[in-house]
């Protein structure tokens, strides 16, 4: 391992983070205005995105506030939503596990979904890597993608201050779903998943406090999960 090592890696990886902007501005920015429309100011949509810094979650909370529903019912969906997470947890365990505990709390604060994806699939295409360039990788990842997210949450927030409210813009965050969620259908578990989820969340939609989002959430990952043991044992 050498100094020009870990920098290259960085380096590697802010390269590869780069082209999420296309798609982190303009959610980010979708979230500051909405998050107005319900009636935060940015300051508080700032500090929202700071502590959670997960998109999905965070469209699903603010959703969950508008509709008045318990803390405890908010809290809840956005774990669900979020339970990937402690996958993607253990699958980098193996190549971060190790590192010092600022190091592991720096990747675990920053664990998304680009940052995720781009380290995984690095760290296996390129073994040999030491763990002090994993891990300058993995920031190099986050750097152009995490503080943007800071950055156009205010954007939009400042934005949706001066939108009237008689415009509304409840239409922009099914269309935010649809657009998360759409590329992520890739596999015939991930199609089972969504088609159970859906079907239940009508089913049940009249459970009060969209308690229907959580049977939903549950019984589409359980389908998801039969569908691809079932695959895995073919």
């Amino acid at each position: 391992m050498t100094a020009q090592g870990v920098k290259s890696s960085y380096w590697t990886g802010v390269r590869d983070g780069a082209p999420f902007l296309l798609v982190i501005v303009p959610f980010a920015m979708l979230f500051g205005v909405l998050a107005t429309e319900a009636g935060l100011n940015p300051a508080e949509a700032l500090a929202f995105s700071v502590v959670v810094i997960a998109g999905a979650a965070q469209f699903t909370a603010l959703q969950l506030l508008q509709d008045h529903a318990p803390i405890l019912v908010v809290l809840a969906s956005s774990l669900a939503v979020n339970l990937r997470m402690a996958m993607y947890s253990a699958s980098l365990t193996p190549h971060l596990g190790h590192l010092p505990l600022w190091q592991r709390g720096v990747a675990a604060y920053f664990l998304v979904d680009q940052t995720y994806a781009l380290a995984v699939i690095k760290y296996e295409k390129e073994p040999q890597l030491s763990r002090a360039e994993k891990f300058a990788y993995f920031v190099g990842t986050l750097t152009p993608i995490c503080p943007f997210w800071y950055v156009f949450t205010v954007v939009g927030a400042l934005v949706g201050a001066t939108i009237p409210p008689e415009w509304g813009l409840d239409f922009a965050m099914p269309i935010a779903f649809i657009a998360m969620i759409g590329p992520a259908l890739r596999t015939g578990a991930h199609m089972t998943a969504a088609l159970v989820a859906s079907v239940a969340a009508l089913t049940f939609a009249f459970l009060p406090y969209n308690l229907g989002l959580l049977i939903s959430a549950g019984l589409g990952m359980a389908a998801g999960a039969e569908v691809e043991r079932r695959v895995g044992a073919a």
